[in-house]
């Protein structure tokens, strides 16, 4: 399984859903038949969400699932953008450029995928452990948060995963502390042939880290901010070994021992 290679292209949404998943996060569901028809697991899309001068530069987001001719879009309340999101009504209408970037894949023979998400790093892996499932691969999960609330998508991960792994900052769910505790125990105990792991980048550095120790393969989805979304600003761009890279073309998805992990004071993050 690869991200797909159908060319991006404006289409017109429609707002069929908006529900709140927890405090400040919600999903939207938006009538896209043909990008949702034509986008693979880890791809995102570009959209406008309102018109005026604090929406003139798109917002890149993650595609949670895709089914029935409609996207879910998991989001977080952070500023002017994300708040008029959330406050879309059912019926509002919208724009995207989609599908974008290069997704998830499957190594050749993979039995076995560990996938690490912390907090919202769950909203590029709905597709993903869907696809995973239907493919045979059996699943684990390493979800962290701050609290049991923050553990988005419950039930679509357990439905899914042979093994759902949780921890929180307060111990209000699964153990108490770093998910990169979790990843590092599930490593050592039950090996992965693949790593999928999406969430603050110190814990996706701890992960991959964890993974090229037990020579596991692993895939990490970087964010970054966007302006243009099709490589030509080059607002978004990934230190490599092969150079600097652009996170909506080249990636979001990237090979972990690819990345070239920026310094930081903070070893592991609570995720």
């Amino acid at each position: 399984m690869t991200c797909g290679a159908h060319r991006p292209a404006v289409e017109k949404a429609t707002v069929a859903a908006n529900d709140r998943m927890a405090r400040g996060v919600g999903v939207v569901t938006l009538k896209a038949p043909a990008t949702a028809a034509a986008i693979a697991p880890g791809q995102f899309v570009h959209l406008r969400i309102a018109e005026g001068a604090d929406f003139i530069l798109r917002r890149p987001f993650s595609v949670y699932r895709a089914h029935g001719g409609h996207l879910e879009i998991l989001y977080q309340v952070v500023g002017v953008g994300t708040r008029a999101l959330s406050e879309a009504a059912p019926g509002t209408a919208m724009d995207l450029i989609g599908p974008l970037g290069r997704g998830w894949w499957v190594p050749e023979g993979a039995a076995h995928a560990l996938l690490v998400a912390g907090g919202l790093g769950v909203a590029p892996m709905g597709m993903l452990v869907e696809c995973l499932a239907q493919r045979g691969v059996a699943v684990t999960l390493a979800h962290g948060a701050p609290t049991s609330e923050r553990l988005l998508a419950r039930e679509l991960f357990e439905a899914n995963c042979r093994r759902v792994e949780l921890a929180t900052d307060d111990g209000s769910a699964g153990a108490c502390g770093f998910v990169t505790a979790l990843s590092e125990e599930i490593i050592a105990a039950d090996r992965p042939d693949v790593i999928y792991a999406c969430g603050p980048e110190p814990m996706q550095r701890t992960v991959a880290a964890q993974a090229t120790a037990a020579g596991v393969p692993c895939q990490v989805s970087l964010e970054r901010l966007m302006a243009c979304g099709i490589g030509a600003c080059l607002s978004c761009v990934v230190s490599t070994r092969d150079g600097r890279k652009r996170a909506c073309v080249d990636g979001p998805v990237f090979d972990a021992a690819d990345v070239l992990w920026e310094p930081s004071e903070d070893p592991e993050v609570r995720a």
